[in-house]
C-alpha cells in the first residue's frame, strides 16, 4: 500500500490530537499548581504531601487523551502484523470526530482543574487541615474529564472499521 488513504490520516489526526491537547491541558495544570506548591513549601514544609496531591490531579487527562489515541491506534491495526486497516474516509471521520471530547474536554478541563488545585493550595496556607476539602473541589472538575473521556471511547470504539 503506497501512503495513507484520507480515511487513515483522520483516525491518526483525532489520535495525535487527544493526546496532544489532553497533554498540554495536563501540563499547563500540573504546572500551575506546581508553582503554587512551591510557594507554600517553601513556607511550610510540612503541606509537600497535601501539595502533591493536588498538583498531580490534573494530569490525569493527559492519561486519558493517551488511552483514547492508544484506542485509536488499536482499532486501525497500526501496530499489527498485517498492516494499517483499510479506512473509508467516512470511518476516518467517525475515528477523528470520536476523538474530539476528550482532545478538547481533556485540555479545559485540566487548566482549570490547576486552577482550582492552585486555590485549594492558597486554601492550605491558611486552613493547613482542610485538604480533604481542597481535593473534593479540585475532583469535582475531573468529573468533567471523565465524561470526555467515555464519550469519546465510546465513539472510538463502536465506529466500524
Amino acid at each position: 500500500m503506497d501512503g495513507f488513504s484520507v480515511g487513515q490520516m483522520l483516525a491518526l489526526l483525532g489520535a495525535v490530537l487527544a493526546a496532544v491537547l489532553a497533554g498540554v491541558g495536563s501540563a499547563k495544570g500540573v504546572g500551575m499548581a506546581g508553582e503554587a506548591s512551591a510557594g507554600l513549601v517553601s513556607e511550610n514544609p510540612d503541606l509537600a504531601g497535601k501539595c502533591l496531591v493536588l498538583q498531580v490531579l490534573p494530569g490525569t487527562q493527559g492519561i486519558y487523551g493517551f488511552l483514547v489515541a492508544v484506542l485509536v491506534v488499536i482499532k486501525i491495526d497500526l501496530l499489527g502484523s498485517a498492516g494499517l486497516a483499510a479506512l473509508t474516509a467516512a470511518q476516518g471521520i467517525q475515528l477523528f470526530l470520536g476523538c474530539l471530547p476528550i482532545a478538547f474536554g481533556g485540555l479545559a478541563s485540566a487548566i482549570y482543574q490547576g486552577r482550582v488545585a492552585c486555590s485549594g493550595i492558597n486554601m492550605l496556607a491558611t486552613q493547613p487541615d482542610s485538604s480533604g476539602r481542597a481535593i473534593l473541589m479540585t475532583v469535582m472538575v475531573e468529573t468533567y474529564a471523565v465524561f470526555a473521556l467515555l464519550v469519546s471511547v465510546l465513539l472510538v470504539w463502536f465506529t466500524v472499521v
